[in-house]
Parts: C-alpha cells; structure tokens; sequence
C-alpha cells in the first residue's frame, strides 16, 4: 500500500538548513494497522503528511498503491488523495457553515460518488450521531465533531486512513470512545491505518509501532516475536535472546 525509500525532508531557515527526516525506508502492507510514535518534534507529522501526499520529501522515493508521489504535481497528488486517502486530524477541520451530514458528504461528492447522501446517513448513524445529522459544528461537543470527521473519512471507501493525533482534544472517555470507532469502522471497511499519536495504548492497538526520534525511523522487534522465534529453534541451534536482539536489531526501518 505504502513504500518510501531513502527518504529525506529539509527546510531552510535563514541560512541554516534544518534536518527534518533523515534517510529513512518504510513498507506498510495492505491492510496494516501502524503507529507512529515519539515525542513533539520528531518528525511524524512531517512522515505522516509526505506518506499521504500533502507534501514532498527534499529526496528519495514515495508510493501509494504504486503511484510515483515523489514525482507528481500538487494536482497530481490531490487525484490521488481523492481516489485512495481518508484522513482524521486532531483539529476536527470541519467546515463550519455546512451540516454535519454536509461535511461528511463533501469528500463524496468530489469524488462523483453518486449514493454521497446514503452513505453519508449511514455512517454518521454508525458513529451514533443519527439524530444530529442537520446540526452545524458549532451545535456539536468536541467528542461529536470528532465523530462527524471519522465518518467524513471512511465515506469515500479510502484504501488507506491518516490519523493525526487524532484524540489529543478529547477528554480520555471520549478518547476511548473514538478509538474504539477508528479500529471498528477500519476493521468493518477493511482499510490500511497509519496512526501519529501521543498515547501508547492506542499505539498497542495497531498492529505495528515505528518510533520517530530526532528525524531517524526505528522500528522495535516485539518481545512476542522474539520469545516466539525463540521457542522454534532447534535445539541444536539455539539462539539467546541476548543474540537475536542484537542480529534484529535496526537503526532504520528497511
């Protein structure tokens, strides 16, 4: 679903230039649920909006569902976000003056998708707000609106769903409640999930964690995995644990 290859991302500043990403290599399958952690300033945001098209890396390759990113226009990535892309931002990003059902709509009906409004009903009733369809943002709790915007993302059918910090303005009951949504409806839609966040439990949900640190990628070997290849070694090839961290361990994901 997902390729990067020895990808970089650099601003000038004055006369400086700031490392952002340093060269990194990432494959997300389709399908797979992924977390991408670490702390403010890392690079996730910066990861996440490159891996969805929003924005181009300063050198290296990126692909969405084989589609060259690296290589297009803004138009071009705009028609391929349109095609293959939901996104749900901590921000909610709701247009104030249109309905809910409205909102959720928009990305359908850009897309000429000709059942919008069924669909848009449907999903809006999945989310639990069936009885709120005809309200603005305005008239809706943060936790509503956060609803509105997961309906908003699943209605053009997206091969893969971005998350951005997607409950770091909710209270952690509303929070639960919103992660439970996004896992359901991404099982439900059978969509690929890469996930920025702050929260390690939602982070535990998907199947996969990178850490993010200083620009560099880092992807952990599960200790499950390890105490699992351990136990199916031959006895006459038995391999520490001390051994296979050190033969899996990785600087970079690649």
């Amino acid at each position: 679903m997902l390729s990067v290859k020895d990808l970089t991302k650099s601003v000038q500043v004055e006369d400086k230039t700031l490392v952002l990403l340093q060269p990194l290599n990432l494959t997300i399958a389709a399908g797979e649920s992924i977390a991408i952690v670490g702390p403010s300033g890392s690079g996730k945001t910066t990861l996440l909006s490159i891996l969805a098209g929003l924005d181009l890396p300063s050198s290296g390759q990126v692909y969405l569902k084989n589609q060259p990113l690296h290589q297009f226009n803004e138009e071009q990535r705009s028609q391929v976000r349109a095609q293959h892309v939901g996104f749900i931002f901590q921000q909610f990003l709701l247009i104030n003056s249109l309905t809910a059902l409205e909102n959720v709509m928009l990305p359908a009906e850009l897309a000429n998708m000709p059942d919008a409004q069924a669909r848009g009903e449907a999903l809006l009733t999945q989310v639990g707000l069936a009885d709120r369809i005809q309200h603005y943002p305005s008239q809706l709790s943060g936790g509503e609106q956060q609803r509105v915007a997961i309906a908003r993302a699943f209605i053009a059918k997206p091969d893969v769903l971005f998350a951005d910090e997607p409950t770091g303005n909710l209270d952690s009951k509303t929070g639960q409640y919103i992660i439970d949504l996004i896992f359901d409806l991404n099982v439900k839609e059978g969509t690929t999930l890469v996930l920025v966040t702050h929260d390690a439990k939602l982070a535990a949900r998907c199947q996969r964690q990178v850490e993010m640190d200083s620009g560099a990628l880092t992807e952990p070997m599960a200790e499950a995995t390890l105490a699992n290849t351990e136990e199916n070694q031959p006895d006459s090839q038995t391999t520490t644990h001390h051994d296979l961290k050190s033969k899996t361990s990785v600087s970079q994901v690649g």
